[in-house]
């Protein structure tokens, strides 16, 4: 694997020398600040080259952007309303932009309205470390009695439904704006946040989004951007939806293996690939991740490695972010069929057969409580996620453990 971190620009609380003591080999970042919809240019991709090639003292860092996370696709192309097709080929542009600028891989993700959902960003551990926890009963409070969707309550449990009245009526003002603000959190730097009248705008123009017509709309645009991305040698990779199951009554269409199945299979190219996210999907008990690498490894173009711990079994329940190897999600497994796939793809003669990795989110730890950085990306618990992830793939890859990497995909 190669072994990356993400970076949010000049804003982020780690520096150009953080990811140089992490012992990071490249960096994924985007252009946060550029509206969606603008088309990416030279100069603002070379701008964001310029600032990870220095350290603060001005010396060389060595240091590339090598993958986009994430070239945002916007509201207007998943519900094909206003400029959507210009939209697209600002979408297209920007690409072309970023392969001329030597860029390959991008992430992205077909989430409607919320990028991701957490009703907590901060929630403290027995041991004191922080993480980000989502709360169904704490989302439902906020669905039905904050944000006071039209129908929500007839998207909970009945027994949800009493508990969230219940936590409701218990919370002080500023309890409920601390939730509302947590559940609709935005990146730093980013163009856009949204308020509660956003988000009400918002999920009126999707009423008429169901599941089917979502997933047409995504085809409609991988049939546009994927062909591009072929003849330019680029991977596209889709994020999957987090957490992976129905949110505000929104459709969701990224959130199984038979989901990422049916994108592939839409527009079969090999540049119409997959982020693999294993706290992502590991939030639904019925992903396999191990196995969804094995099976659709070759068209995995990146790979997000955190881990969840769920509070029950259910499809849609609490979850919070857990220690990279200590959650519901077998890593070592993971990691075994990446490598597998690894060697595959060397043996085969890919030119892409090292897959791009980053540690995603980790704990707040030591120094990084009170530091002030962007939730779920602190400098000294991805630094921990890294280094035992990065002890795994060691252990794996040593010569007395090869011969059993080599297997056939089951």
């Amino acid at each position: 694997m190669r072994h990356t971190w993400r970076w949010f620009g000049p804003r982020d609380r780690v520096s150009t020398d953080d990811m140089l003591q992490a012992g990071v080999q490249g960096v994924v970042t985007a252009l946060h600040h550029l509206p969606t919809g603008a088309v990416w240019t030279p100069e603002e991709i070379r701008k964001r080259q310029d600032e990870l090639a220095v350290m603060t003292d001005g010396a060389p860092s060595g240091l590339a952007w090598e993958v986009v996370e994430s070239l945002p696709v916007s509201e207007s192309i998943k519900t094909q309303t206003g400029d959507w097709k210009g939209h697209v080929a600002a979408w297209i542009q920007s690409m072309r932009n970023l392969h001329a600028a030597g860029i390959r891989v991008i992430c992205y993700n077909f989430m409607p309205v919320l990028d991701w959902t957490r009703t907590d960003l901060a929630w403290r551990r027995p041991t004191g470390a922080r993480c980000m926890r989502f709360d169904y009963t704490d989302f439902a409070a906020f669905d039905i009695h904050i944000l006071q969707r039209p129908g929500a309550a007839d998207d909970f449990p009945e027994a949800v439904r009493e508990d969230a009245a219940r936590r409701f009526a218990a919370m002080d003002d500023a309890t409920r704006q601390a939730l509302a603000g947590n559940v609709v959190f935005g990146l730093p730097g980013a163009a856009e946040h949204f308020t509660l009248p956003d988000v009400r705008a918002l999920l009126a123009s999707y009423a008429p989004v169901t599941d089917a017509v979502l997933r047409r709309h995504f085809h409609d645009f991988l049939e546009q951007v994927a062909p591009v991305a072929q003849d330019l040698g680029m991977r596209l990779c889709c994020h999957p939806d987090d957490p992976p199951f129905p949110l505000l009554g929104l459709p969701r269409i990224m959130s199984t293996e038979a989901d990422y199945a049916e994108r592939m299979a839409a527009v079969d190219l090999p540049a119409n690939g997959i982020t693999l996210c294993s706290g992502s999907l590991g939030a639904r008990p019925d992903n396999d991740l191990p196995g969804m690498m094995d099976r659709l490894g070759d068209r995995v173009h990146f790979l997000h490695l955190r881990n969840v711990r769920r509070d029950t079994d259910a499809i849609a329940g609490s979850f919070f972010e857990d220690e990279h190897l200590a959650g519901q999600t077998d890593m070592v497994a993971l990691i075994a069929a990446i490598l597998r796939e690894e060697n595959r793809r060397r043996a085969a003669g890919r030119e892409d057969w090292t897959i791009p990795m980053r540690p995603d989110h980790g704990q707040d730890i030591l120094d990084d409580i009170g530091r002030g950085g962007q939730p779920g990306y602190p400098a000294i618990g991805r630094l921990k996620g890294l280094a035992e992830l990065r002890g795994v793939e060691t252990a794996l890859s040593h010569p007395a453990i090869q011969p059993a990497l080599q297997g056939a995909r089951p």
